[in-house]
């Protein structure tokens, strides 16, 4: 038996987890307490796929493409999210100033109510783990994770 330094217990043969195992089973773990908790604080209806949006969206509103840019993902799924955010009451259509052609995706109150307390559940997660690591382990390990992530966005090129 091998406990490592954080505590976790492995048994000598066991598969240590990959990068995409660890990263999808923190993904998940945060989602499901924000959602959680975003849902006992009025946001019931609120899904993980309608953060796609939510959490990059200016409260001055941006186009479906600049979401799509800032999410990281395709402008048709923004779409598809914005649709779904707007039925709910989260999200209006305005015509853009800059560009009458053009359409702002902005949050209503509901949607800044959201998105609010979804940056606050965040912010007292992190916290926490700040807190059980450490503030030197934690920052280096956000680092780490940052430079990861910029490393494998890049990796066609």
């Amino acid at each position: 038996m091998i406990v490592t330094k954080f505590g976790a217990e492995m048994d000598d043969d066991a598969r240590e987890p990959d990068l995409g195992m660890l990263i999808g089973q923190l993904g998940r773990a945060v989602q499901d307490e924000l959602f959680s908790r975003l849902a006992e604080q009025g946001h019931p209806h609120v899904q993980p796929r309608h953060g796609t949006v939510l959490a990059v969206l200016p409260a001055s509103g941006a186009r479906a493409t600049e979401l799509a840019q800032l999410s990281g993902q395709h402008k048709q799924i923004v779409g598809v999210i914005v649709d779904e955010l707007e039925r709910l009451g989260y999200v209006r259509r305005e015509a853009d100033p800059a560009d009458r052609r053009a359409k702002l995706v902005v949050p209503t109150e509901t949607g800044l109510d959201e998105i609010g307390k979804g940056r606050a559940i965040l912010a007292q997660i992190e916290q926490r783990h700040r807190g059980d690591l450490g503030d030197e382990t934690y920052l280096v390990f956000k680092d780490a994770l940052k430079h990861i992530t910029g490393s494998q966005r890049a990796w066609r090129r």
